[in-house]
């Protein structure tokens, strides 16, 4: 359980995330006015807002826009639908 701010001793959930799905996801949220997206209850915008602070952590901040494209491309492969 992690102890740091802003959780404290909240519970938490660890997972891993697919590199290209990091990418994909960082530069859609940085890209994205979170005041437009559909959402049905405000903790569903925080929940971005969260998401998008522990991207922001990682090494792919700096993606260039070739490696979004790289990222884009890789997880849309196979999509199916």
């Amino acid at each position: 359980m992690e102890t740091g701010f802003p959780w404290g001793s909240t519970p938490t959930v660890d997972f891993r995330l697919w590199r290209a799905d990091a990418i994909v996801l960082f530069d859609w949220l940085m890209s994205t006015d979170l005041n437009t997206v559909p959402i049905t209850h405000p903790a569903q915008k925080q929940a971005l807002a969260d998401l998008l602070a522990r991207l922001e952590e990682e090494d792919i901040v700096e993606s260039t826009g070739k490696e979004i494209a790289a990222a884009q491309a890789e997880v849309a492969k196979n999509m199916g639908w």
